[in-house]
């Protein structure tokens, strides 16, 4: 399998470089949109029968475990992009069949950047995972870790995208 050919790439976010106010978190003291980027990719490999998206800051403080800003699976397989504001809470603009699950947060949908004040600007990973399986059976009230092991024990391939974004004051 050809994985090097498998991209993500977003009209919102340029790869390393700072996310603008429109994607981050409104709450905690932060003020932005907290709407979703667009996303696309390509090229996904031979036999992927669904996706998964998993946006995680590694940089974030709760004892190493970092914090997920976004959990969607079962994407179906023929989809090539997602619409920015496409991680509303409802859910509504996603593709038929694609899950959000709960963030760290608390809550389904996305949660922009929002790191502490003070802190080096936090790397936010978005991992698009190409999946060996049609849909995920995540039992309900699964953590958004649990989601996770799932998707890399199903994965066959992945494609990145990171954002940066700090607070001065």
């Amino acid at each position: 399998v050809d994985a090097a050919a498998f991209t993500l790439h977003s009209p919102d976010i340029r790869h390393n470089a700072t996310i603008k106010e429109a994607q981050v978190f409104n709450g905690f003291g932060c003020t932005g949109g907290n709407v979703s980027p667009a996303l696309v990719w390509k090229n996904p490999p031979q036999g992927t029968k669904s996706f998964a998206l998993l946006v995680h800051d590694p940089d974030a403080p709760p004892g190493g475990a970092g914090w997920w800003h976004w959990v969607v699976y079962n994407i179906p397989a023929g989809t090539t992009s997602l619409p920015q504001g496409a991680g509303a809470a409802d859910g509504s603009p996603l593709p038929a069949g694609a899950v959000q699950h709960k963030t760290d947060f608390g809550a389904a949908g996305w949660g922009g950047p929002c790191p502490p004040v003070g802190d080096n600007p936090h790397r936010y990973v978005f991992t698009l995972y190409a999946l060996k399986v049609e849909k995920l059976d995540i039992p309900e009230g699964a953590t958004a870790s649990l989601v996770g092991f799932m998707v890399n024990a199903n994965t066959i391939a992945r494609a990145t995208l990171t954002g940066k974004y700090g607070r001065k004051k």
